[in-house]
């Protein structure tokens, strides 16, 4: 990377020309080294980084082969540039090998740019090494934090970061100022009262975790937050303990998976062309009918409608044309019936009608004859050369009537009935009804 293509990110940092810039660091006893991050390799190191790496001249640190870093320590390096190019100055343990002999030891850092290239670089004061005592393995836990995937934080009770790993700074950068009076916590979040909330209760040490939309350098994404109450391990003061990890993904696949399983329900209990309940949807629907019929003790009815003619019109104008009948059928067909009724398609060009709480037979009589009526109106459709046609068809219609003081009838014995009393009507002329008898 080359960061002259971003001179405005960068335009405050020093710049070391060259090494004329720095032989005054020769002078000094800590070990100080510069680092390019660009090209991944040593720029400079003084007489003591010479000797803390047991070389014996500048052009043997510069050439260092460092190819076997991992991926781990080039992000954390970048991680360090980054954060020293936001706060001036950086203090971190860090683990070196000088001799293949691990050596952990404190190291400020200040971000420069090097050379005419402007690469981005750091130089690296030690001046001691951390004190493990006993415990090496607090050690391995802040390396392990460092180099999660999951982004940590930690925040004093006003909202303020003190700590963030590489996960949390790639998300969220080095912002360390507070806009406004709300504090960078609550700004985190994409609602901010939720924030607000999560801080208040983290505040009365009110542990949770919860998923929230979070504003990331990726965009809005949900993330599992996780806050807990822990104390500063030098001060003992009270902070907020943030680890969060990215959920959206599985989210949204939740979300695609739903989806998919309520489009496969109404597949299954839908008619995919007119929209209305198939036959397995109403066989269910008969079944409370007739439950509820019983409990109530009053009548129902069930209803076979075939369109007459309706054959003819996929002949002559086409399969569209012929389900632009179906469509309009079914819409007219349930203008004729109350909202607590039900129509269904049940194949071809068979409709099935559910009416609950008939006084008479005359009730289902006139549903019969303003159904009749309904399907005699001309159909408008548009065939295969695009041109509007008016056709006709007409209706036959079978009826099975539930009566409470008649023998128990099952949901299959009442569309027989419907289904024989229907044909009934196609073989005395078609364009009527039928009760069962």
């Amino acid at each position: 990377m080359n960061v002259l293509s971003q001179p405005d990110q960068f335009d405050h940092l020093p710049i070391l020309e060259n090494f004329n810039a720095v032989t005054a660091f020769d002078f000094v006893p800590d070990v100080i080294w510069i680092f390019d991050l660009d090209r991944h390799g040593f720029w400079w190191g003084n007489t003591r980084a010479l000797e803390f790496w047991g070389l014996d001249n500048l052009q043997a640190l510069i050439d260092k082969d460092l190819s076997a870093d991992t991926e781990g320590a080039r992000k954390r390096t970048e991680h360090t540039f980054y954060k020293a190019a936001s706060q001036g100055l950086t203090s971190d343990p860090w683990t070196t090998y000088p001799n293949g002999q691990a050596k952990t030891l404190l190291m400020r850092h200040k971000a420069v740019l090097l050379g005419p290239e402007r690469h981005r670089g750091i130089i690296a004061f030690i001046s001691e090494p951390v004190d493990l005592g006993k415990q090496p393995e607090h050690l391995l836990f802040s390396e392990a934090i460092r180099y999660t995937s999951v982004a940590v934080t930690s925040f004093d009770m006003s909202g303020r970061p003190l700590f963030e790993n590489p996960a949390a700074a790639s998300l969220y950068g080095y912002v360390d100022d507070q806009e406004g009076g709300v504090s960078i916590f609550e700004r985190r979040f994409h609602d901010g009262a939720e924030g607000l909330e999560r801080l208040s209760q983290g505040r009365k040490h009110e542990d949770g975790k919860h998923e929230h939309l979070m504003v990331t350098s990726k965009g809005v994404r949900r993330h599992v937050v996780d806050i807990r109450t822990s104390r500063h391990p030098l001060t003992g003061e009270y902070l907020l303990l943030v680890s969060e990890y990215d959920v959206t993904q599985l989210h949204n696949a939740v979300q695609q998976a739903e989806k998919a399983k309520d489009r496969l329900n109404k597949l299954a209990h839908y008619d995919a062309l007119t929209g209305l309940p198939s036959l397995r949807l109403c066989r269910d629907r008969m079944e409370q009918l007739i439950a509820r019929s019983q409990r109530e003790r009053k009548s129902a009815v069930i209803m076979f409608v075939d369109l007459d003619g309706f054959k003819s019109v996929n002949d002559n104008f086409g399969h569209d044309a012929g389900d632009q009948v179906l469509i309009e059928s079914g819409k007219r067909l349930v203008e004729q019936i109350r909202a607590v009724d039900t129509v269904g398609r049940i194949g071809g060009d068979e409709f099935i009608i559910l009416m609950s709480d008939i006084s008479s037979i005359a009730d289902a009589e006139s549903v019969a004859a303003k159904i009749i009526s309904a399907m005699d109106e001309s159909f408008v459709i548009t065939d295969i050369r695009d041109k509007s046609q008016s056709v006709q068809i007409s209706s036959s219609i079978g009826i099975s009537l539930l009566d409470i003081e008649g023998p128990f009838k099952d949901a299959e014995q009442l569309l027989r009935e419907a289904d024989h009393a229907m044909y009934k009507v196609k073989r005395s002329g078609k364009r009527g009804y039928h009760f069962a008898r």
